[in-house]
């Protein structure tokens, strides 16, 4: 049995790196990323059994269910910050508990079509949003407390773009380590 490091485990894409000039490529790619996402994630997890979904992703990780509902949630609050950001000065974004929202119990016990259903929503909404976005409102930012981080939107983008990537990829490196 190989043992793959931890790091690799947590990351199996890496960390995201955001390009020093975000052009117009790089949001149209990240853009196609978020609308693509949930039929992705729909396709990946749909055949699963409660067991398999219950089987965290790495030692100490969150089930397969629990990161489709982390999902939901955290795409959710994404799209609400985008919000704030187009609609008030430089915003500093509530900061939400995630690891704590994952143990509450729909996040451990819900069918994940709640999750599922609630991303292709919300992914619908953003995208919609995104692609009218002009280069002023890409431009704007919200604070983020958790670091005190100005974060602008169209970096934002591509965050949220990684983040689809290295959830589908816990759960994709599961699927094939446990040849389901």
């Amino acid at each position: 049995m190989t043992i793959i490091p931890l790091e690799q485990l947590k990351y199996p894409i890496g960390s995201f790196k955001c390009p020093k000039n975000i052009t117009e490529k790089n949001l149209g790619s990240w853009i196609a990323t978020l609308e693509q996402f949930p039929a992705r994630l729909e396709d990946l997890v749909s055949n699963l059994s409660d067991a398999q979904l219950d089987t965290p992703y790495r030692q100490d990780g969150w089930t397969v269910r629990q990161v489709v509902h982390h999902l939901a949630d955290s795409h959710h609050h994404s799209y609400i910050r985008f919000k704030w950001a187009l609609t008030e000065e430089t915003p500093v974004i509530k900061y939400y508990y995630e690891a704590l929202w994952a143990e509450l119990d729909d996040a451990k016990t819900a069918p994940i079509n709640l999750s599922i259903n609630h991303l292709k929503a919300v992914h619908a909404k953003l995208v919609y949003l995104l692609k009218g976005l002009d280069e002023t409102n890409l431009n704007k930012s919200f604070i983020h407390p958790e670091h005190d981080e100005e974060i602008v939107l169209k970096k934002n983008i591509g965050i949220y773009a990684w983040h689809c990537n290295h959830h589908f990829a816990h759960i994709e490196h599961l699927i094939k380590r446990e040849q389901w």
